[in-house]
């Protein structure tokens, strides 16, 4: 039994990876679906484990525009984990959020333990709705069910010359180190935003720290090292090894800027820690039980700022300034975030979507 085998248990117990880790390897794809047959495959999916077409629809629809984006560690390798959470009760099937406070412009809500991505979603029309009328809407969510990949809620919102802010943190995870720190205390904390211009919008998705849990799972199943020295051992040293993360004691998670300026990436998580546990009322003083979310959702309508007009037109003009900047590497060109992940939609959606032999099984192609 190699050491990761050995500690398993203690891993998902204390880091909370209610991910099957099998789903972060790489496996054998064989099966190549078109958009509209999977999505109605993977809706039909969560339908069997208790969720409505509505709830159910949204997870699927988010997942799998998460992979095709090509978050893959955030899209169709959640799956089965979600499928797992919904068949053991810890993600709630039905019922709908509680509003626990409100006002013209933000409203704070009790999410249950929903699926999250489908509140993440009613959060995101509440807020469109109130910034319409008010230029900024808020909302806020407590005890939401995890909420998958943020860059997958952008494009939508962002095509309609809106812009959009998501944040969130799990109150209880617990795998990135405050910088000058070596115990880990919170999650790495991921803020998107969707920023609308005059062609294709820009999608940012970042987290406070050097990567995310699942991309550092991923390596280690795959027996793999790190991009970089992201990891930050209990001695006090920064690694690579992603094997680390699963001994006991575990390395943790460097935040943002790693041991040079990683006080930067410390700054950004406490941010993010106050816009979501914080103002959403439930946090890591609770001591949360399930795997879950506090997100943070907020739209703002440039029509009640400088006009939409100018928005879109400084926007696009930024943008373009920016892809104009003479290269490092002719063959690496600036390109503005988001701008990839739209290119492989765009491919996905024409060639279909390769999917593993497991996940077939599982969705009974």
């Amino acid at each position: 039994m190699n050491q990761y085998q050995g500690n398993k248990n203690w891993i998902f117990k204390s880091r909370h990876k209610f991910q099957s880790l099998q789903y972060y390897s790489i496996i054998m794809q064989n099966t190549t679906l078109e958009y509209p047959e999977l999505l109605s495959k993977l809706t039909l999916a969560f339908q069997s484990k208790g969720l409505d077409f509505e709830k159910a629809e949204s997870t699927a629809r988010i997942l799998l525009e998460g992979e095709l984006l090509g978050h893959t560690t955030h899209g169709l390798a959640l799956v089965k984990p979600y499928l797992d959470e919904l068949e053991s009760g810890q993600m709630e099937k039905s019922g709908t959020y509680e509003v626990i406070n409100k006002t013209d412009t933000a409203e704070t809500w009790n999410g249950r333990y929903l699926p999250g991505i489908w509140l993440t979603e009613k959060a995101i029309e509440k807020a469109s709705e109130i910034a319409k009328n008010e230029g900024i809407g808020t909302v806020v969510i407590q005890k939401s069910h995890h909420i998958a990949c943020l860059a997958a809620f952008l494009e939508k919102i962002a095509r309609q010359n809106l812009m959009v802010i998501i944040a969130c943190s799990d109150p209880r995870n617990k795998t990135v180190a405050p910088f000058g720190g070596k115990i880990p205390v919170y999650s790495p904390n991921p803020l998107a935003l969707g920023i609308p211009t005059e062609t294709d919008p820009i999608l940012i998705d970042v987290s406070m720290s050097t990567t995310a849990n699942a991309v550092v799972n991923r390596a280690a199943k795959n027996n793999e090292k790190l991009g970089g020295e992201w990891l930050l051992q209990s001695d006090g040293t920064a690694t690579n090894d992603p094997q680390t993360f699963f001994q006991n004691p575990p390395s943790s998670l460097l935040p943002l800027g790693g041991m040079d300026l990683g006080y930067k990436g410390f700054a950004l998580g406490i941010m993010i820690e106050a816009m979501t546990s914080a103002l959403g009322g439930f946090g890591r003083s609770d001591s949360p039980e399930r795997w879950g979310a506090s997100v943070f959702v907020q739209v703002i309508d440039p029509c009640k700022f400088s006009g939409e007009n100018y928005f879109l037109k400084e926007m696009e003009f930024f943008k373009n300034q920016c892809l104009a900047s003479m290269p490092l590497n002719t063959k690496n060109p600036v390109r503005m975030p988001g701008e990839k992940g739209l290119e492989r939609k765009k491919w996905n959606l024409a060639n279909g979507i390769k999917i593993s032999d497991e996940l077939a099984n599982l969705i009974s192609i």
